[in-house]
Parts: structure tokens; sequence; C-alpha cells
């Protein structure tokens, strides 16, 4: 009676009794078996198949365990009476109940990166925005520290103890913080999460309404675009200049509830905001009741000269929460990031966090408070900034040489990335489909944009080797032409 239904297939790589099991219930589920047929014993059916009787056992006790076949002492086993198992039926309802998207999941799920990236899946490239050198990533020193972390932490810390951050660190960086930056934090203040899209995502969602009014500097960074998107909030360009955002010139009336800004290093012009337009940003935070995002994401890369303080440290500590992130001064595989935020929020956006499960891991928290304390994040920093300024200045070099004046491009003052502004004639994003096919994951500044028709290209240096900034240049001369 099983004929054709047990064709098994011993070179495959799923075990005999699972195949056996899943072909009797298909089978079944097919009413190709009717409901109480009786079916070979274990001795018969090893016989028939050439198995051990142990392998047909612990196919009817998959079956029998799911009510497909009843099993009883002495007697054959039969099929059950299994009106719910029609497979046609199922996989109709299936297609007729497939899941779908909430409203609010539409916005979560929109994705803003295809705007500026021709690669949906934001695979690694060469020349790509935001991407730290690997080469230069501290391995032996991280890997010690990571050792020591993962011998001496222990306790309530490996548990869910620390949800908001692991102490010894928030203390290292509230010091760090207060020393290079001039931010005023508290280790209590400064809570830690995967990554800086975490943070704005978590703000986004609690500190604001559908429908509320958020400020993005334009061109601005693409994350904070995909959080308030998220949020439901209705965007409104914060246009940036060579002096950074001006918050005089937003259009509208309507006062923002956010306002994020990349205030040190704008992203992606890379511009300082002048200290006037950030005493003015905060007097228009206060007069709206809006809070501040400051996102200070790399600027520990200052080529020259010392940075400006943070905009956190300008107020009285209540219009600003800050964001950082070692994403850029380590790796993003690190996964770790933080935010500084007001104590009479501390509290409810701890709890916040934790229900969102955006938490980092100990031991990762544990070797960074060792690397920095230790020296070893300073002098990190203090090599990778030269190396970094080396290859920007190299492929301006290289750009001005290969491109003439196809191409306007300045000298990085500092970060990762620096933009490369285009002619009219030219279309940055087929310009940037011609070089992903190559290998490069460019950006087309276009799509970095709201209101404001851009047109350029933003490029990542700090991980690029003298070759690839060689053939880049090359490839990007054939795609923008130089005739």
């Amino acid at each position: 009676m099983l004929a054709g239904i047990l064709d098994l297939d011993r070179g495959a790589g799923l075990p005999l009794p699972e195949q056996i099991y899943r072909k009797i219930r298909a089978a079944v589920g097919e009413r190709r078996l009717a409901a109480d047929a009786p079916l070979p014993s274990s001795r018969e059916l090893s016989r028939q198949l050439g198995v051990s009787r142990n392998t047909v056992n612990a196919a009817y006790e998959l079956l029998a365990a799911e009510g497909i076949i009843a099993v009883k002492p002495g007697a054959r086993p039969r099929v059950a009476e299994l009106g719910a198992l029609d497979v046609a039926q199922r996989e109709l309802q299936a297609k007729t109940r497939a899941p779908k998207i909430s409203s609010r999941g539409e916005h979560l799920c929109r994705d803003v990166r295809s705007d500026a990236y021709a690669d949906p899946l934001l695979r690694q490239g060469r020349l790509q925005p935001g991407a730290p050198a690997e080469d230069c990533f501290p391995r032996d020193d991280w890997a010690r520290a990571l050792r020591r972390a993962a011998r001496h932490v222990s306790g309530g810390a490996l548990l869910y103890e620390d949800y908001a951050g692991y102490p010894p660190l928030r203390r290292s960086l509230a010091e760090y913080l207060t020393r290079e930056r001039g931010v005023r934090a508290k280790p209590e203040q400064i809570l830690l999460l995967p990554t800086a899209q975490g943070c704005l995502h978590l703000l986004a969602q609690i500190l604001s309404e559908p429908g509320d009014c958020a400020w993005l500097e334009e061109p601005g960074y693409l994350g904070a675009r995909a959080a308030f998107a998220s949020a439901g909030l209705r965007i409104e360009p914060l246009p940036v200049d060579s002096e950074g955002a001006d918050p005089s010139r937003v259009e509208g009336s309507e006062p923002a509830k956010l306002i994020y800004v990349t205030p040190s290093h704008q992203y992606p012009y890379g511009y300082r905001m002048s200290l006037e337009r950030r005493l003015q940003l905060i007097d228009r935070a206060r007069e709206a009741g809006a809070l501040i995002l400051e996102d200070d994401y790399d600027s520990e890369f200052l080529f020259s000269g010392r940075p400006i303080a943070a905009l956190q440290g300008l107020g009285s500590g209540d219009e600003v929460i800050y964001l950082g992130t070692f994403a850029k001064s380590m790796l993003p595989g690190l996964r770790i990031a933080y935010m500084v935020v007001p104590e009479n929020l501390t509290d409810r956006i701890a709890i916040a966090q934790r229900n969102s499960g955006l938490l980092g891991n100990v031991h990762t928290q544990a070797a960074l408070a060792d690397f920095i304390e230790s020296g070893h994040y300073r002098a990190h920093l203090k090599r990778i900034r030269e190396t970094y300024e080396a290859r920007g200045r190299l492929l301006v070099e290289r750009l001005r040489e290969g491109l003439g004046n196809r191409i306007s491009v300045d000298f990085p003052v500092g970060g990762i990335q620096l933009v490369a502004r285009l002619p009219p004639d030219v279309d940055d994003r087929a310009v940037v489909q011609q070089m992903v096919s190559k290998g490069f994951m460019l950006a087309a500044l276009s799509g970095y944009g709201l209101k404001a028709r851009l047109n350029g290209l933003v490029i990542g240096f700090a991980d690029a080797s003298k070759a690839d900034i060689d053939a880049g240049v090359k490839a990007l001369a054939e795609a923008v032409g130089t005739g």
C-alpha cells in the first residue's frame, strides 16, 4: 500500500526516519492514504525498505506524536481521522491569509538608502562612504582586551543587571566625553545601544507623535531620515552651507519636535557648524520645546586644529541628546553606540531601551572600557587620523588629476568620506550604477536631499588603498567622461 510513496534517497542529507515521516505525512494530507487505513508494522516496513526497525520506529513515533497515525500495542498502525490535514486546502488558505505589513510597518520597511546607493543590500565595496579602515584595526590589542573581559566579567553583568550599559564603560565614556568633547554627562545619563541608528529609531518612537515635524540637514544622514520616517514624522529640510546647518533658512513656521544635526563634521559635506549657528539652533529649540539630536559620529577625525566643543555642552543640558558611535573609530561590527540623555528622561528612555531589546554585548563593552582606560584607544585614534588624512589627500589629488574640471572637490578637513560635485550634464545616479558594476560602492549625492536638487558623489577614503584609489579614479573618469 505504500508503493510509490516511500521512495527513499540514501544519498540525501535528510535522515531516513525524517524522510519516512515526511512522505507518509504528505500522503495522508493529500488523501493518498485514507483515514483508518492500516500501515505495515515496523518489522514489515523495515524489511520492505531495507532499513533497520529502529529507523521505522523513529518515523512512526514522530507521526504518532503529531496525531497523524494511531499506534496501539499488538496492532498495526492506522491512519488517524485528520480532516484538518488537507495540504491543498491549507495551501489555498495560506495564499488568501498571507501576512500583511501594517501601516506603521510600511513606514519602517521603506528603503530610503535606495535613493543614494545602487546596491540595495549595501554590500561592501571599494570607496564606500562610512567604511572605516579594516587594515588599521588594532587586532592584537583588541583581542587581549576581549580575553581579559571574558575572564573577569561575572555576576549580574552577564545576566540582565546592566541593560542600559556596562557601568565601567559608562564611567569611562563620561570622563572621555567631558575631557575631549566638552559634554556634560554623568555615567548614569549614558545609555549604550548596538548602533547609532538604533538610538535614533528609539528616540523618534518615544519622543514624538506621528505627524509631528522633524528637521533634518539637507543633505543629511539617511539613517536619521529612515528613523524619522518610520515614526511617521513629517521631515522638513534644514539647509546646509559652508558654516553648517542654518536654522534661519528652514521653510514654514511650524516648530519642530526633533532636530537632527551633525555639527562637528556635517554629513556628508564635512563642514563644521559655526558657534553663532549653534547658539541660534539652541535658541530655536528652546522656543519650540524641541529636542536637538546631536550626532557626533566622527569628531575624532579632525586633521588639523582642535574640534569645536560639542553642541550639548553649550546649552543647559536639557535641549540636546548627544549621540556617538564606535562604528567609525573602531569597526561597525563591534556594535557599540551610545547616547547622553537629559537627566529627567534617563530612567524612562532606559526602560524603553530594554523593552525594545536594544541591548549591547557585555563582553564587548567590557573590552572597550579596558581599551579606553589602558590608553590604547587614544593611540589608535592618533594612528588612524594620520592614515585617513593621507588617504583623503591622495584621493583628492588623483580626482583632480584624472577628471580636471569635470569634478569639484576640496581636501577633507577630517572624517572618512568626501563629496565630489559633478557638472549638470552628468547624472550622479547613473555614475553610481556604473561604478557599482566595477566593485566601487559610491553614493549619489542627489539621494541625500529632500527638496534641493543636488548632484555629486559621496566617496569614502578611510579604507582605500593606493590601488583602490587609482582604479576608482580611472573607472570614475570613464563613467563621467573627461572630454
